[in-house]
């Protein structure tokens, strides 16, 4: 890899040059800890101006990924990420669980919203019917390491929001209206940029890499929950199992 920033295809400058060092990073150039080369060094090596090389350093040490210290330089920030398990029974907290002391899903945002044709379908309900809208977050030890959007049909779990700003986890909450057996129907991830709201959620510069997974869950065969979540890629792993 020749490290040189392309200035055509639209993607900012500094956001090429935090990809490639994580790229560095992720591929064992610079280990835990190690100490970067010069600004001077790495601008020289990318082919861009050290205004631009502080700023993809600045966004990579709000993501946590590396640190800086006056007058020593910047280093790689020693961090593991978490392993998230997708299976038949995934579980935000039994996941994570024995990885992280705290663990809790806060809401962001709860609304009403009629079924789209996509949502009808993945529900197994009528275009219309009415649904209930969750935004959350989801926080290890106090570190925000997803957003998620979740959609259930209202006439089914109407106080979800409620249960789960009460029990801050949705397993618990779909457990005290006696669903807590479900299962995953099926899972997609992608990955993609952060947009500059989940950005702002999870403490990531804009544009860093997220893990899109979009997920139906079912209870008795018949779906009863759509979710959309954004993983920070630098702080959790995902497992697929069975």
């Amino acid at each position: 890899m020749d490290g040189t920033i392309r200035r055509a295809g639209g993607v900012a400058l500094w956001r090429q040059a935090a990809d490639r060092l994580r790229d560095m990073i992720d591929g064992g150039e610079f280990a835990q800890t190690q100490r970067l080369p010069s600004e001077a060094e790495l601008a020289l090596r990318f082919g861009i101006n050290r205004h631009t090389l502080r700023a993809a350093i600045a966004g990579l040490v709000r993501e946590g990924l590396l640190r800086s210290e006056q007058g020593r330089g910047t280093f790689v920030a020693a961090q593991d990420r978490l392993s998230y398990p997708i299976g038949q029974r995934t579980r935000f907290s039994e996941g994570l669980d024995g990885q992280a002391s705290d663990l809790k899903t806060l809401v962001l945002d709860e609304t009403r919203e009629a079924a789209g044709q996509k949502l009808a379908g993945s529900l197994d309900v009528e275009q219309g019917v009415e649904l209930v809208r969750l935004d959350t977050i989801g926080f290890a030890d106090q570190v925000p390491v997803s957003v998620a959007t979740h959609w259930f049909e209202a006439a089914r779990v109407p106080d979800i929001g409620a249960l789960l700003r009460a029990t801050g986890s949705i397993s618990k909450s779909l457990t005290a209206v006696g669903m807590g057996d479900y299962v995953r129907a099926s899972t997609r991830i992608t990955a993609r940029r952060a947009s500059s709201r989940d950005a702002e959620a999870l403490r990531l510069a804009e544009g860093a890499p997220v893990l899109m997974v979009e997920a139906v869950n079912a209870h008795v065969g018949r779906p009863i929950q759509v979710s959309r979540s954004r993983f920070a890629a630098d702080r959790i792993e995902l497992t697929v199992g069975r």
